[in-house]
């Protein structure tokens, strides 16, 4: 493995963010300073509210929920890191995500910004005796690309898919494709400098045992409050403590349309082929998404390691489970396509529950 990025960097994040788990789901002791219950902040305590958005339910409620809160959205911005980037790779995520994004942003007024890792996912999976390649970062004024600093890193080599496991390294896509990104996109912009700055994640407890550990408020691990450039960054993950049916609760309260993977039967809305993606999901997508399973199964067969952990082959795998049955034809017929056509906001007619809600199919981090 690349090791700048997956003895220093890596690590550096588990440790700070408190995620540093053992295969037995032990957690390191939680840093001075942080809040395991922290519902409410005072908002206007903060110059720019970044949100990451994942076009997921659940960071579309924690924007509900600041503005239930009276946020000033003046002040707010979303983020959103493609995961396949935008360098022709289509290997993993939903094709219609960044404009979903884009339309649910505009939607609400609000600017986002892009970043993802050259190459994306299928770029980092097939670094072999290679440097990692930079990252891309929107910002407001304009697109910038950070080079990667070759005199600290060595080359190194992935060729594997990222492993299901709670440790950032093993699970390199969450780590090199989002948590990193975010770290550069903040240390690397000077108009946060000298500001405080709020970090909104939408993970919630009730996920997993891991995510149960979480802390809700803490200083975010760039924050430099004390330092030279005074960058006050708060961490905060404000649906953390809610339950699935709140969070479904503030959709319907604003009428925001339930997002296409919940339409479909996903019970999560991450990647479309997300390697937590239990047999149901793969086999939801052999049999509805013809041909989508093949170039995974080609990638496995060429590194001699396989996504599932007992070394069974992907179309194996999808064929260990019936398919969900897809009945909503307009999410269906939008799966696959990269412009987003459906309605965000409901302006006539019934919310409707989506066929994923309080579903245990597995799709997602745990």
């Amino acid at each position: 493995m690349h090791q700048f990025d997956d003895t220093i960097i890596i690590p550096g994040l588990n440790t700070q963010l408190g995620l540093m788990f053992s295969e037995d789901q032990t957690a390191t002791p939680a840093k001075a300073g942080t809040y395991f219950s922290a519902p409410y902040v005072d908002l206007s305590d903060y110059d720019h509210i970044v949100l990451c958005m994942s076009g997921g339910k659940d960071s579309i409620a924690c924007l509900l929920n600041l503005i239930d809160m009276g946020v000033d959205l003046n002040r707010v911005e979303l983020w959103h890191h493609d995961v396949d980037g935008r360098e022709g790779s289509s290997l993993m995520d939903w094709p219609f995500m960044a404009e979903y994004n884009r339309k649910l942003a505009a939607a609400f007024g609000l600017p986002i910004y892009f970043s993802w890792l050259d190459g994306g996912f299928e770029g980092e999976m097939l670094k072999e005796n290679s440097y990692s390649r930079p990252h891309h970062i929107e910002t407001p004024d304009g697109l910038t690309t950070l080079e990667r600093d070759t005199n600290r890193a060595k080359p190194g080599t992935r060729l594997k898919f990222p492993q299901v496991s709670a440790n950032l390294q093993t699970r390199w896509c969450s780590s090199a494709l989002k948590i990193d990104l975010g770290r550069r996109a903040l240390t690397n912009q000077q108009r946060f400098d000298g500001k405080r700055v709020l970090f909104i994640t939408g993970e919630r407890r009730t996920e997993s045992p891991n995510r149960a550990l979480y802390q809700q408020l803490e200083p975010h691990f760039c924050d430099r409050r004390g330092g030279r450039k005074a960058r006050h960054v708060d961490s905060w993950r404000p649906v953390l403590h809610w339950p699935e049916d709140q969070v479904w609760d503030a959709l319907e309260r604003h009428n925001v349309i339930a997002p296409v993977p919940y339409r479909l039967g996903w019970g999560r809305s991450s990647c479309m082929k997300c390697i937590f993606n239990d047999a149901t999901v793969w086999a939801t997508l052999r049999h509805h998404f013809p041909g989508s399973l093949d170039a995974i199964s080609d990638y496995e067969t060429r590194f001699g390691t396989t996504i599932n952990r007992n070394r069974i082959n992907i179309l194996d795998v999808s064929r260990q489970a019936k398919p969900m049955e897809i009945e909503d034809r307009d999410a269906f017929m939008q799966a696959m396509k990269t412009d987003y056509s459906l309605p965000i906001i409901l302006t006539e007619g019934r919310w409707v529950l989506p066929a994923g809600a309080f579903t245990k199919t597995g799709c997602g981090p745990s």
